[in-house]
């Protein structure tokens, strides 16, 4: 007797693209490129700081995309995050996709030093708990982050937004810089597409937010550097980067970086470096003094975003936007 052949099973629930307070003009412009309204949800703090989490939708049946990056005030969007898929479930939303432009605590994947948590693995683990059906992440810190899911994860990369801006503003004898060795398989990723060298700076991180570079390997004598980074925190490694580029006779220096995490004196630094200019995303929203900063760049990822959701809710392909 022949096997019935197996039809696959289309998702019919409608799309529905929810967002907390983390990056809500994102949202909006990925709603934006996909034609959709953004669903309504109430998202509020009582006096003590308590949050307060409503649904304003009707989600029975439908295929919900909750985009919330997790960036400072980590916390409080983390949370937010958590509450709202929560509420979801409940509601008995079909299928869940947490969208994380920003995934926090990416920098903490392994235990480095004795008694340490690993906390990477254990926001992952309260995403799944709280009824993540699956993950759309942007340029996790680490790739091996995919594997703390066990539910289906979707990496993305801003390789090509950021490839695109060097493209729009050509940089003559370019050399791609890898920040550190942990960076050089991104690194060239941008110089294949760019046709051009890499150098990697041989950093030496001693505590967090605080690194010492000690060497720089590849001649970038009489070339224009461009640092290829996933982050920028505190911009100190970067310009120490770009102090010894510089030192190894580097024309010009210049950056990119997918996440503007650009904490406490970050703006400053670059202002006050002779770094050119930095290219970062709008994963995090950018704050004043970063906007008023005209070193600073950004470009949008909504686009790329959008055609991820539009990819996972019609369930095609999405491999194309990893190239």
């Amino acid at each position: 007797m022949t096997a019935p052949r197996m039809v696959p099973i289309m998702r019919q629930g409608p799309l529905q693209v929810f967002s907390g307070n983390a990056n809500s003009a994102l949202a909006r412009e990925i709603c934006a490129a996909l034609g959709v309204t953004m669903a309504e949800a109430s998202v509020r703090q009582f006096a003590d700081g308590e949050i307060h989490l409503q649904i304003q939708e009707n989600v029975r049946g439908s295929d919900v995309f909750v985009i919330q990056p997790t960036c400072s005030p980590v916390e409080k969007n983390l949370l937010e995050l958590l509450l709202m898929m929560d509420a979801l479930k409940r509601a008995s939303a079909d299928r869940i996709t947490a969208v994380l432009p920003y995934y926090g605590y990416a920098r903490q994947d392994r235990k480095d030093r004795p008694r340490v948590p690993i906390s990477a693995k254990l926001v992952a683990s309260l995403i799944e708990t709280a009824g993540a059906d699956r993950v759309l992440a942007l340029d996790l810190h680490a790739a091996p982050i995919q594997g703390f899911f066990d539910i289906p994860v979707d990496h993305l990369f801003a390789l090509p937004v950021l490839v695109e801006c060097i493209r729009e503003n050509p940089i003559a004898n370019l050399m791609v810089v890898s920040p550190d060795a942990g960076g050089v398989e991104r690194a060239r990723a941008f110089a294949k597409r760019l046709n051009a060298p890499i150098a990697i700076i041989d950093k030496r991180r001693e505590e967090a937010n605080v690194a010492e570079v000690m060497n720089v390997v590849g001649d970038v004598e009489g070339m224009n550097c461009l640092i290829v980074d996933d982050i920028i925190d505190t911009a100190g490694s970067l310009v120490k980067g770009a102090e010894a580029l510089f030192a190894h006779g580097a024309l010009s220096v210049s950056a990119t970086a997918t996440h503007a995490v650009l904490s406490g004196p970050a703006v400053e630094r670059i202002q006050n470096s002779r770094i050119k200019d930095v290219y970062v995303t709008n994963s995090i929203p950018l704050k004043a003094d970063a906007l008023a900063c005209e070193r600073i760049k950004c470009r949008s990822v909504a686009p790329l975003l959008a055609q991820a959701i539009q990819s996972i809710h019609e369930e095609t392909s999405v491999s194309t936007l990893f190239l």
